[in-house]
């Protein structure tokens, strides 16, 4: 067997880029820049790419730890996910005002880059796939991450006012659905 299976690779890639879902999260991010001033996307993902990394071979551990199962995790992460799609749809602001510095940090690291469906995501595929592949695949999304984060202006300009309201209200239904969907999935309502 290859140590890079280019197979792995890919079907690793494609699940986390579904999850990140960066392109869906682009009315978020323009919105926290807009709050902020600006973002360090560098930082942000650099961010990201630590906490996948380091919950891939420590996660279920550092849960177990601290008591925490899985489910748990994840319902916490839908819940900030469910209050910043709420932001979205009703244009109202929950989370206070953040510094420039941290809100590289949080909510766009963690949760909205690397979030509790992320990260249970990376359990469930160290389950069925070669670490060094999961290790690449997050690379590769990272770099993405970091490319649409660099560009968000760009985007905000191409796609205008109207445009991003748009984007914005129909991601953020998207985004609650998400939530709940988790919610649902990790409480067995």
């Amino acid at each position: 067997m290859d140590f890079f299976n280019l197979k792995e690779i890919f079907s690793v890639s494609m699940v986390l880029f579904a999850i990140i879902d960066i392109l869906g999260s682009i009315p978020v991010v323009i919105q926290l820049r807009n709050k902020a001033g600006h973002i360090q996307s560098e930082k942000a993902t650099i961010v990201a790419l630590f906490l996948m990394v380091l919950f891939l071979f420590v996660g279920e551990q550092l849960l177990a730890v601290i008591g925490l199962d899985i489910s748990s995790f994840a319902i916490a992460g839908s819940l900030v996910i469910f209050i910043i799609a709420l932001e979205m749809v009703l244009g109202v602001n929950f989370f206070k005002e953040e510094t420039p510095e941290s809100t590289s940090i949080v909510p766009l690291a963690f949760p909205i880059i690397a979030g509790a469906g992320t990260m249970t995501t990376l359990l469930s595929l160290k389950s069925e796939y070669n670490t060094q592949n999961i290790i690449v695949g997050i690379i590769l999304n990272m770099l993405f991450v970091y490319v649409i984060l660099k560009n968000t202006a760009r985007i905000e300009k191409v796609l205008g006012k109207t445009g991003l309201n748009i984007l914005r209200k129909a991601f953020g239904i998207i985004l609650l659905a998400i939530a709940i969907k988790l919610f649902r999935h990790n409480t067995g309502l």
